[in-house]
């Protein structure tokens, strides 16, 4: 039987939304994942997260709030499907997924 472990991350940091909307995809690349949705008006995305031969891939939604020109809350809600199976093997995996976007997105912010 299979169902979703889910996992959420709520940050802010000073960096407007703007840099942040437009240093996303580029760490999605980098990370060598895809942008499976976007919605430039509400500063949303989803982003597939690829898997390895022992689990399944992620799924992440990210969503940007502006609360001023150089302030960003950034909400990242990750989704993993788990067996039964590969739930013991995989328990961190949905945190570690958000774990990887989050550090890859602050390295490319303070490049």
């Amino acid at each position: 039987m299979a169902y979703l472990r889910e996992a959420k991350q709520e940050l802010e940091v000073d960096f407007s939304l703007v840099s942040m909307w437009e240093a996303i995809p580029k760490v999605v690349a980098q990370l060598g994942w895809e942008i499976k949705e976007k919605d430039a008006n509400a500063h949303r995305l989803t982003i597939n997260a690829a898997g390895s031969l022992t689990s399944y891939g992620s799924m992440i939604r990210v969503e940007l709030t502006e609360l001023n020109e150089k302030t960003t809350r950034i909400e990242i809600f990750g989704e993993t499907p788990v067996t039964t199976i590969t739930s013991t093997l995989n328990f961190t995996q949905t945190n570690d997924t958000i774990d990887r976007f989050t550090v890859a997105l602050a390295q490319k912010m303070n490049e």
